[in-house]
């Protein structure tokens, strides 16, 4: 079914938007709100489903995208069924700014400021959208658009948009950085155990997308780990089993380049903006990829994951935000981890390079480098 094909049909709905608007008709259209404050972005009443949100924002606060934290709960549930800092969310990566181009989120110029999602979010009985400020600034202006659909009533069957954010500082599991069997022979890995987790869930849904963003320490190539879809509690290997990390964002052999595709693309790599990029895969890398024509169905349970190298052999600061559909109740998440800890780590750059090999030299017994 085209995505044009609800344009074909004349239906009850009432178009509806909650926004920032100056409600004393002048120009001041924006809100604030302090530093530790949640602010109440749409708070429906009914059936509906949100089509459309757009986002701006200006503070003092430089990590903002990532101290800012974006919650959606449907129906009542008290816990919430979206929870992920705000710039992850919408595809901006370690509380950068930078423009991302997908079909169902953007950020948008000028240079990334622009955050916007089309992911339908349905809901059945009331929605709550808000987003917390767990930075040590106030925010200076936040402009927004939650456009919706009001609805007589939601079909009996319709899932509920879930977005869950993880991020993990990977440890290799054989206590050796062993990629390319550089270093001895290669690992096997007959499992998901030491996987990054990109989704846990249960109940009946449809997994749709996943944004991914990698913070790489050393020039090894990030990306042999494997893809890992276990599917309503079944043994591995699974249902849905990957061969490398590219593979599964749709590129293949090591690519180091933007390339931005409606359904997956890398929206950024170490090679494009900075000099990293010239020592193998050092730097910021993010990968998305939307299961729009394939989701992955489940029925009771999922759980996605991803080796950090092949075999789980890399030392990566792993980020990622997963999108699914699914039937409610939904299980609460675990703990978000506190803002302070979500900060991104330093980039190794040219003078850590160079420590590095006045080590080996020094290592090495000599004065020759290449020894």
């Amino acid at each position: 079914m085209s995505a044009f094909d609800s344009l074909l049909r004349l239906t009850n709905a009432r178009t509806k938007r909650v926004s920032s608007f100056d409600r004393s008709g002048g120009n001041a259209d924006r809100v604030t709100f302090k530093s530790g404050e949640t602010f109440v972005m749409a708070d429906l009443t009914g059936a509906g489903k949100v089509t459309h949100i757009w986002i701006t924002l200006s503070s003092k606060d430089l990590m903002s995208r990532k101290n800012l934290v974006l919650r959606c709960y449907w129906d009542g549930q008290t816990h919430p069924s979206v929870e992920a800092p705000l710039g992850d969310f919408f595809g901006q990566g370690w509380g950068d700014k930078y423009n991302f181009v997908s079909l169902p989120l953007a950020s948008a110029p000028k240079d990334g400021h622009a955050l916007v999602c089309y992911w339908p979010m349905p809901f059945g009985k009331g929605a709550r959208i808000t987003v917390e400020n767990q930075g040590p600034e106030d925010i200076d202006a936040f402009y927004y658009y939650v456009d919706y659909e009001q609805l007589d009533q939601l079909d009996h069957d319709c899932p509920r948009f879930h977005a869950w954010y993880n991020q993990e500082v990977t440890v290799p599991e054989g206590g050796s950085e062993n990629e390319w069997a550089v270093l001895g022979p290669e690992p096997q890995n007959p499992s998901d155990k030491f996987n990054y987790l990109v989704c846990e869930c249960e109940g009946k849904g449809h997994f749709v997308g996943l944004n991914y963003y990698v913070i790489n320490p050393g020039p090894m190539w990030y990306g042999e780990g494997d893809d890992m879809f276990l599917i309503d509690g079944e043994p591995w290997p699974g249902s849905l089993h990957g061969t490398g990390t590219e593979d599964y964002f749709n590129m293949s052999w090591c690519p180091d380049e933007l390339y931005c595709h409606p359904y997956f693309g890398c929206a950024r790599a170490p090679g494009r903006g900075n000099d990293s990029g010239r020592f193998g895969w050092i730097g910021k890398t993010h990968l998305y990829r939307f299961h729009i024509e394939d989701p992955v169905r489940f029925q009771s349970s999922l759980r996605a994951s991803i080796e950090h190298g092949h075999a789980n052999v890399l030392t990566l600061q792993l980020a990622s935000v997963a999108y699914w559909y699914q039937s409610l109740p939904s299980r609460p998440f675990p703990p978000l981890a506190a803002a302070s800890d979500r900060l991104p780590l330093p980039e190794t750059g040219v003078v850590e390079i160079h420590r590095w090999r006045d080590a080996w030299r020094q290592k090495s017994g000599g004065p020759n480098p290449w020894n």
